[in-house]
């Protein structure tokens, strides 16, 4: 009887053990899917914050990569301007690398025809036709540098081209017609060099 009794005590033993264990592994079991599932959100929040950041450094290369691009128009822009400019100023030096010439020598051309206005006698005559050759022959020199005179006779007054210096009321005269040429105008190419000192009628 009394070995019954022991016996059934040791199997309630074993069974409150074995329950004991039981509840254990549960236990265990439970704080390892907890640990799992908090390392997963750790995981998942590192994930988030790496592709949270590759999307800003994409951001920012690609707003790197469109100012540089911005830069690189205005500085070929500017090139292209640069070299237009210089391309024009080459030319315009070309075109009137004489002007420097011409104002030099248009006071000689003024004292040349000074000369010419005097009256001609049997002593000055071959003097002023020597001095009317080499008047001629400058003339063509600098009309071969593309220097021309500015026409006035009978021409409207055009404020471009002529300084008027007087005005005067003559009926046989169009309204702002040219009535006298006082000094000679000249251009080079299609700059003026010196605009012609005329007389207008009012």
């Amino acid at each position: 009887m009394d070995e019954k009794k022991n016996q059934a005590q040791e199997n309630e033993e074993v069974e409150e053990k074995d329950s004991s264990e039981g509840t254990d592994t549960t236990e265990v079991n439970e704080e390892s899917a907890d640990e799992k599932e908090k390392q997963e959100e750790t995981e998942e929040q590192a994930v988030n914050g790496e592709s949270s950041n590759y999307e800003e450094e994409i951001a920012a290369l690609k707003k790197e990569k469109d100012d540089l691009f911005d830069r690189l128009l205005r500085v070929q822009a500017e090139f292209e301007n640069f070299k237009k400019r210089t391309q024009k100023e080459r030319e315009a030096e070309r075109k009137y690398k004489a002007q420097d010439l011409v104002n030099d020598i248009l006071p000689v051309l003024d004292n040349f025809e000074r000369a010419l206005q005097v009256e001609k006698t049997e002593e000055t005559s071959s003097l002023i036709e020597g001095i009317s050759m080499v008047h001629r022959q400058l003339l063509d020199a600098l009309k071969n540098n593309g220097v021309e005179m500015i026409e006035t006779e009978g021409k409207q007054f055009d404020p471009n081209l002529h300084h008027a210096v007087m005005q005067v009321e003559d009926e046989s005269y169009e309204s702002n017609q040219i009535v006298e040429e006082l000094q000679k105008g000249y251009m080079l190419k299609d700059r003026v060099i010196r605009p012609a000192m005329v007389k207008v009628n009012k």
